[in-house]
This record gives C-alpha cells, sequence and structure tokens, in this order.
C-alpha cells in the first residue's frame, strides 16, 4: 500500500500527462534518505506504464562512484540501436564514452555526450513518450550525471518525462531543474502506515511518539514498526537519528546472521553491480558459497540467478562495515581477480592495497587514461590520484598527480585541480605545473594569483617564459592592471629566442601589442597587433586551434578594426561548435556579442551573451561569466530594460569585486552610467561615471576608449556645470588624437561640440563615425547636434539630425534615447510618429540563435547538435518564429534574419555596417 503524498503524485501525474502531449517534463525528488523517493518512482513507473509509456531506469550505487559513465549507460542501453542516427561526431562520443566502441580519440568533451544524450533519448521517444527515472543520483558517476542533467535542462518540447531522485545537494547549483523537496509523512499518515506494517492498531501513544522520532521518515517507520508499541511507554527524547537508525537496523540484522553469510554479504557490497559470475567465482576462491544466503537474508539483499541486489543502499553499506578490515580487503582481492571490466579491476585492486601496491597503481593509471578518453574527466581524475597515492617513486607520483589535476579542471572541480598541482609540486620547481595552475586560476576567475603563479614561473623557467607571460598579460587585462600587462608582455616579446615558433611569436607580438593599446601607446600597439594577426592567418595549426583565434580577435577589437577581428571570431566559434570544444565557446561568443551589440544588432547580441553566460556557468568559467554579465547588461541599459541591466551589471560587479576582475567591473560600471543616463537620472549617472573615472585613474589606464570623459561631458553640460566638462575634455582630446583611431577620435569631436556648441566640431565626429559601425555612437552625436541647434533657435536645422537619431535609436531598440530625440523633435514643432518594434526585436534570445542557424541553411538536426537541443525543441522555437515573424518557410526566415546569402551562420551573428566594429576593451 502507499500511504500520503497526494501531492507529490499529482506532481508526477501532470509531468507524465505533459509528456504524452509533446512537453518535457523534468522534476527533482529531493529528500533525505529512506524518505520515500523510490518509492514514489516506482509508483511513476507503473502509472507511466499503465500509460503505455516506455520506461528507462537508472540507479547510483555509492561503489560505482568512480566507474566513467556507469550510470549512463544502465539508462541508455535499451535504446542504444538509436545511435547511429545522431550526428557521426555525437555518436562517436557517446560510443566510445558507453565503452561500446573502442580506439581512437573520444571526439570531443563532455558537453558534446551531454548533446549525444540528449539526441538518442529524443530520437527514441519521437514514436512513443518516454519515462526516464533516475534513483539515488547523489551516487552517480559524476560524468554521467553531468550528462543526464546537461540534456535534462535543454528539455523542452519531446514526449519525455525525466524524474530524478537524490539527497540534498547532490543538484544544488543546478536551480534550473524543478525541485520536489520531499518532506516526512503527516502524522495521519505515519499512523496509517505503522498500524498497517505492525497489522494492528497501536497502544495510545505509540504512534504518535514512533512520528515524532522518525519526523514522518517512512523507511524508518517501516523499519522500526515492530518496536512502535513499545515506544508509546518509552521516556520523550529527541528524534532518532533517521540515517544511523535504519542503517542499525540493517546492521542488527546482519549481526545476527552466521559468520559466512556475513561475508558473503559484505563481498556484495564491495561488488556493486550484482555480477554473479564475478561473485561465483570471488566466493569460490574466499571458500564461500552462495548457498549459505537463505531466507535469513529476505530482508538484506534479494538474490536471483543473475544478480545479488541489496534492498538498499544503507543495508550494503551496513554489511560492508560490519565486515573487519581485513575481510574487506580480502573480498577485493578475489573480486580483483574474478571481475572481467579492467576498470573495476583496478579500483578492487586499490582497495585491497594496504600501501604502496605497483600494480594497483599502474591499473588505475590505466583506468584513468581510459575515462578521459571517454570525456569522464571526474572519474579519470579520481583514478590518477588514487594511483599516485599508491605510488612510492616520487617522479612517477607527480606525473600521476599532475594527470589527475588536469583531469579535475577539465571536470570544472577547480578546488580539487589546484590541491592536486600543489601536492604534485610543493617547490614550484615544475613549468607544467606552474602553467597549469596559473590557466585554472584564469579562467576561474581569480587574475592576481594567477599573474603571481606565471611571472614567478617564468623567472624559474625562461625556457617556457613566452607562454608562461602571455598568459600573464591575460591575467593583468581581466585584473585592469596596465603596468603590471605593459611589464609581462615587455619580458614575453624580448623571450622570443631568434627563430621563434609561430605560437610562441603569435602570443607575444598580441599580447606586447595589446599591452601597449592599454598603456596609451596606441600607435605601438596596432602595428604589433597587425604582425601576430599574420602570423596566425599563414599558419594552418593555428588557424585550426578556436582558443588561439579567440584570442587573436581580441587584439583587433582594442582597435576597432573590422574584417580581422570579425572573421577571425567567427571562425572561432565555427569550429568549436564543430569540435565540441564547448569549454573554448563562452570566450568566443562574448566577442562576438560585444560586436554585435556595438554594431547594429543588438538583439543579436542579447543572444549570443545568454548562450555565453549559460555555458561559462555550465564550465565554471567566472571570468567569461563576469565579461558576458557585463556585457549584456550594457546592452539592456542601452535598451532601458531597467531590471534585467541592473541585475546582470550587479552580479558581474559581486563576481568582480570578489576576484578581482576589475576589467569587467568597469564594463559593469558603464552600463549603470548609460542606464541612467538614459532614464535622465543625472546625478546618478554623474556618480558612476566619477567612480569609473578614479578606478581608471587609480590603475593608471590610459586607453581613450574606455575612458567616461565623454559621457561625462555631456552630463555635466546637461547639469548646466559647463565649466566642470570643459576641464574634463582637454586630457581626452589629447589621448584621442595620441591614438587616432576613428571612434576615438569622434567621441572627442562630439564632447568639443557639446562644449562649444560648435557645428564643425559635430561635422567632424560624423565624419569620423561613418568610418566605424557604431551606430548608437552616430545616433548621440546627431542627438546632441539636434539638441544644441534647437537650444541656439535652429529649430529647422535640428530637424534632420534629430529625425536620423530617432531612426537609429529606434532600429537599435534603444527605448530611453528614442523617446529624448522624440521629445526633442516635438519641441521643434514636428511630430514624431512611435515606430513599431522590430519584428525581429520580438524574439526571445533562444528562438533567434534558432533562427539564425536555420537561416544559414543548417537542417533541423544540424541546427539542434550546433545549439545542444534536441530537434523537436528546435521545431518548437521555429514555430514560434514563425508566428511572430507572420513568416512560413525557410526562404521567408533567411530574408528576415539573414538577408546577405553570402555570409555564414556566423557571420550572420556578428554582421554589422562596414567598415569597423567597436567593441571597448
Amino acid at each position: 500500500m502507499f500511504f500520503g503524498r497526494a501531492q507529490e503524485l499529482s506532481r508526477i501525474d501532470q509531468t507524465l500527462a505533459a509528456a504524452r502531449l509533446g512537453t518535457s517534463g523534468v522534476l527533482v525528488l529531493s529528500g533525505e534518505p529512506g524518505i520515500g523517493k523510490t518509492a514514489l518512482l516506482d509508483q511513476a513507473v507503473a502509472r507511466a506504464t499503465a500509460q503505455d509509456m516506455a520506461v528507462l531506469r537508472a540507479r547510483g550505487v555509492q561503489q560505482e562512484a568512480d566507474v566513467p559513465f556507469a550510470g549512463l549507460l544502465s539508462l541508455l542501453r535499451p535504446i542504444a540501436q538509436h545511435l547511429d542516427a545522431l550526428p557521426d561526431p555525437q555518436a562517436r562520443a557517446l560510443k566510445v564514452a558507453l565503452a561500446l566502441e573502442t580506439g581512437g580519440d573520444a571526439s570531443g568533451d563532455r558537453f558534446a555526450i551531454g548533446a549525444a544524450t540528449l539526441g538518442l533519448i529524443a530520437l527514441a521517444a519521437e514514436q512513443r513518450a518516454h519515462l526516464l527515472v533516475v534513483d539515488d543520483a547523489q551516487w552517480l558517476d559524476d560524468a554521467s550525471l553531468h550528462a543526464i542533467a546537461f540534456a535534462a535542462r535543454r528539455l523542452l518540447a519531446d514526449q519525455i518525462a525525466l524524474l530524478i531522485a537524490t539527497r540534498p545537494g547532490a543538484l544544488a547549483d543546478d536551480s534550473s531543474l524543478a525541485t520536489l523537496r520531499l518532506e516526512g509523512l503527516d502524522r495521519d499518515a505515519s499512523r496509517a502506515m505503522l498500524e498497517h506494517r505492525a497489522g494492528r492498531a497501536l497502544p495510545p501513544g505509540a504512534a504518535d511518539r514512533t512520528y515524532e522520532r522518525t519526523a514522518g521518515n517512512p523507511l524508518a517507520l517501516a523499519e522500526l514498526a515492530d518496536v512502535a508499541p513499545e515506544l508509546g511507554a518509552a521516556a520523550p527524547g529527541p528524534a532518532l537519528p533517521v540515517e544511523t537508525s535504519v542503517e542499525r537496523a540493517f546492521a542488527q540484522r546482519i549481526a545476527a546472521l552466521p559468520e559466512p553469510v556475513r561475508d558473503l554479504l559484505a563481498l556484495a557490497a564491495a561488488e556493486a553491480t550484482g555480477d554473479m559470475e564475478a561473485l561465483h567465482a570471488a566466493a569460490a576462491t574466499l571458500g564461500l558459497t552462495w548457498d549459505d544466503l537463505d531466507d535469513t537474508t529476505a530482508g538484506v539483499v534479494t538474490p536471483s540467478t543473475n544478480a545479488i541486489a541489496f534492498v538498499h543502499p544503507l543495508a550494503a553499506a551496513a554489511a560492508y562495515r560490519a565486515a573487519t578490515p581485513a575481510t574487506r580487503r580480502a573480498s577485493h582481492r578475489a573480486l580483483a581477480v574474478a571481475v572481467a571490466d579492467p576498470d573495476r579491476r583496478a579500483w578492487h585492486l586499490a582497495a585491497a592495497a594496504t600501501g604502496p601496491d605497483a600494480d594497483a597503481a599502474a591499473a588505475l593509471d590505466a583506468a584513468g587514461e581510459r575515462a578521459r578518453a571517454r570525456s569522464a574527466y571526474a572519474a579519470a581524475a579520481s583514478a590518477h590520484e588514487r594511483a599516485a597515492r599508491l605510488t612510492a617513486q616520487t617522479a612517477e607520483r607527480r606525473t600521476r598527480l599532475l594527470a589527475a589535476a588536469d583531469a579535475a579542471w577539465l571536470a570544472g572541480q577547480g578546488e580539487r585541480a589546484d590541491r592536486l598541482l600543489q601536492d604534485a609540486d610543493p617547490a614550484h620547481r615544475d613549468p607544467a605545473v606552474a602553467h597549469q595552475r596559473g590557466h585554472a586560476a584564469l579562467r576561474a576567475g581569480r587574475v592576481d594569483e594567477a599573474y603571481n603563479l606565471l611571472t614567478a614561473a617564468a623567472e624559474h623557467h625562461p625556457d617556457h617564459a613566452v607562454v608562461l607571460l602571455t598568459n600573464a598579460v591575460d591575467a593583468a587585462v581581466w585584473a585592469a592592471r596596465p603596468a603590471a600587462m605593459l611589464t609581462a608582455a615587455q619580458q614575453a616579446h624580448a623571450a622570443l629566442p631568434p627563430h621563434a615558433t609561430d605560437h610562441d611569436a603569435f602570443l607575444a607580438n598580441l599580447a606586447l601589442g595589446m599591452a601597449y593599446i592599454y598603456n596609451g601607446r596606441g600607435e605601438d600597439g596596432a602595428a604589433l597587433v597587425r604582425v601576430a594577426i599574420a602570423i596566425l592567418e599563414d599558419s594552418d595549426v593555428l588557424n585550426n586551434d578556436p582558443r588561439l583565434l579567440a584570442s587573436a580577435a581580441f587584439g583587433p577589437l582594442w582597435l576597432r578594426e573590422r574584417s580581422a577581428s570579425r572573421r577571425l571570431i567567427a571562425r572561432a566559434i565555427d569550429i568549436g561548435r564543430a569540435q565540441g570544444a564547448v569549454g573554448a565557446l563562452p570566450f568566443a561568443l562574448w566577442l562576438a556579442a560585444r560586436d554585435a551589440a556595438t554594431s547594429d544588432r543588438p538583439a543579436v547580441a542579447r543572444a549570443l551573451y545568454e548562450e555565453a553566460i549559460r555555458l561559462a556557468r555550465e564550465t565554471g568559467q567566472a571570468t567569461a561569466l563576469a565579461a558576458a554579465l557585463s556585457g549584456i547588461a550594457c546592452v539592456e541599459a542601452r535598451q532601458g530594460d531597467e531590471v534585467a541591466a541592473r541585475e546582470h551589471a550587479g552580479e558581474a560587479l559581486a563576481l568582480s569585486g570578489r576576484l578581482g576582475l576589475g576589467f569587467f567591473r568597469l564594463w559593469a560600471l558603464d552600463a549603470l552610467a548609460e542606464l541612467e543616463l538614459g532614464l535622465g537620472h543625472l546625478d546618478a549617472a554623474l556618480a558612476r561615471l566619477t567612480e569609473k573615472e578614479r578606478v581608471l585613474a587609480e590603475r593608471g589606464i590610459a586607453d581613450p576608449d574606455v575612458s567616461p570623459a565623454p559621457e561625462l561631458v555631456e552630463a555635466l553640460v546637461r547639469a548646466d556645470r559647463a565649466t566642470e566638462a570643459a576641464q574634463r575634455l582637454g586630457p581626452f582630446e589629447q589621448h584621442a588624437r595620441d591614438k587616432g583611431q576613428p571612434w576615438a577620435l569622434a567621441r572627442a569631436a562630439r564632447a568639443r561640440g557639446i562644449v562649444d556648441g560648435d557645428d564643425d566640431a559635430f561635422a567632424e565626429a560624423l565624419e569620423h563615425h561613418e568610418r566605424t559601425p557604431d551606430r548608437f555612437e552616430e545616433a548621440r552625436t546627431r542627438l546632441c547636434r539636434g539638441e544644441a541647434r534647437r537650444r541656439a533657435r535652429r529649430r529647422v536645422d535640428a530637424r534632420d539630425d534629430l529625425r536620423r537619431a530617432l531612426e537609429l535609436f529606434d532600429e537599435l531598440g534603444a527605448a530611453p534615447w528614442a523617446e529624448r530625440a522624440r521629445s526633442e523633435l516635438e519641441a521643434t514643432g514636428e511630430t514624431a510618429r512611435r515606430r513599431d518594434p522590430s519584428t525581429i526585436d520580438q524574439l526571445t534570445p533562444r528562438e533567434l540563435q534558432v533562427a539564425l542557424v536555420l537561416a544559414e541553411g543548417a537542417t533541423t538536426r544540424e541546427a539542434a547538435a550546433k545549439l545542444f537541443l534536441s530537434p523537436k525543441t528546435v521545431d518548437y522555437h521555429l514555430r514560434h518564429v514563425y508566428r511572430k515573424l507572420g513568416i512560413s518557410d525557410r526562404a521567408a526566415l533567411a530574408e528576415a534574419v539573414a538577408p546577405d546569402p553570402d555570409e555564414s551562420q556566423e557571420g550572420v551573428l556578428m554582421r554589422g555596417p562596414d567598415p569597423a566594429p567597436t567593441v571597448a576593451p
């Protein structure tokens, strides 16, 4: 019988019903041990089966937590016949991961496997609704849990219901998954369950006392049903510790069994798969026989001809703990001989070891390599680390710890990677360790730590100085430390040997070029950046690395030169998607978004920023996350989306402050300042702009493109503080002339026009704007000239500028600025018609991403593979796109969102008017 849980069963029924109607549902059942998660899953399976839904089921096993993809294989094995229908890279990655195919490269990473998992279950559900059930997710191996969670977050329009049962904390960071927290049964349901189990009515007070001591935990109630009558007369006291009491109940049963039976149970607990062939062989080695299992073990295990299963994970824990250490080691030694799987054999050898053991260490090291080849990085880290602990020889031990650290970083376990690297090289003598530690700290956002690690390592390892120091330059960029950036870049460039490799020459020239620009030497920097780009473009090897391509694209953005950066970003994204190199995508997507935001495609920018944010969170890249958060806040501020802009800018400021990411603190301040300016809050805008000005001065940042002087001039003049505005303008004009780039010169000329009311200055600004794609800056200049002309009573002359400003602001969705231009135009005596919103502006970021990929000519399945979605989810978004745009076919879609058929998909994502992008570093 099933007691209570009416609301929980209703949620499950709703999830199943939605799946049968084609709307995916995911529900996490979270609760303490014994709370009834498995019972609810059993009810869900029974109901789904009665409704003709197919059921896939997996269960985490504590002893298999380091066996890569054990849980995923259990879940997907029944539908493996669909694998060949997946895109080749995904099919290959998943086959290798599940050990269904051996040899070769894993062809991708854990994200490719997650995408393949999503694709496979979506394929299976095309003909029949499916229920996927995952029990004890807290004990799933990390690789399986990641793949399942990756798929769960992207389910939308497939006939799939996914139920995941776990203890609190296993999926604590995944707020995107609907979670149902299970509490104990209520008092009435507890009484009904106790009396049913006891087979009779309980004496007064017994049910209440049992309820109070178990907090309604169903498993505890079941285990204590026999003694519940006595609890009514017991002295009052605190509730029983549920997990301890449940395990103790199993331990008491096991302790009463004969020693050979206890040894058999310990053996079964040591081999979590329940593999009877291996268990029989191991038992024979130990002089045991499974015939000794009889009805006395019915409450602990459920034996069969093919497997042996404990009735509850805590029963297995009790059986294993009850055995002596010698008995446990003997069990593992026997199993190491009996099992066929080399990974399981390796872990059994390790569990049997009492000290350094060369055989066990070698076996685990090989298991780690196999796990890494299957992209099971957490399992690889555990295997390599345990191998290192079993290794006596120092050099070999360090090599294994390095392998463990690298795998831990790839698994997103940054703190663990740091600890392993420290263990591997406590004296910091190994350049490979220093580089790994610095790079890990850099991606995790700990930029000051990264800089110090990398520069110190370069001093001790001059042969590796170029790579170490150019990584240090990256750290100094994100920390907004121009002096430190220049020092490291100059040292890296000086360390280049006469016949340097293309790789080192590219890195050193790019680093020094960017450092010069950030320190106010724009002309010198531009020359070196162009040298770096030429090196990369001439190298077939470098030109196929998405990480180097994205880094290369960053250089021209300091100059705002279109051709090189836009093409490089496009290639970086294209290669990153094709190779499944998701770790490289957040940075490239951020660059593409910034390019789109500062040209004429703000809707595309928001779509790209949202993807960058999602992937940065999933890959644990705090630096990329801060970049994308501050970037999207700038777009939202410009468009007057006050709530979202403040939320994203606030998160970026908090993250930047915690990690020392000064670069993105400046961007977040930009966003808030522009939001206040657009809303007409002059005092608040001046406070933000002044704060940014102070930070730049403190840090010695001399690049005019990041200076707030033009915005300060405008705000001060509007606040009737023209004298202060003029004082700010002179130094900025000199910096802009020194840099000599059109974007900086345009802003300087506009500021001069605002202060002096000088038509010639505004005209000069507009000439410079023609050499940049930044339509927003052009619109601001026209708005300012129109306002100046209207104040000078030149209303007719003002109208042309104000009309064009209004048109541009409307096209860019910059609502507050459009309203300001409209008010100014109406003040000249001309009525301004309100523009209907762009149809593209009506699309959500995900809908726009789908539209852009499909407009390029990709099939639904190709688009699904690129965007890590299921084909039905792509179709779902496409239907919404068609409805919102008022179209009905792909040809019309291409015309609506990608009018230039010669551009690639990524070119469409970043298209802007000629001749140059305007990403502000």
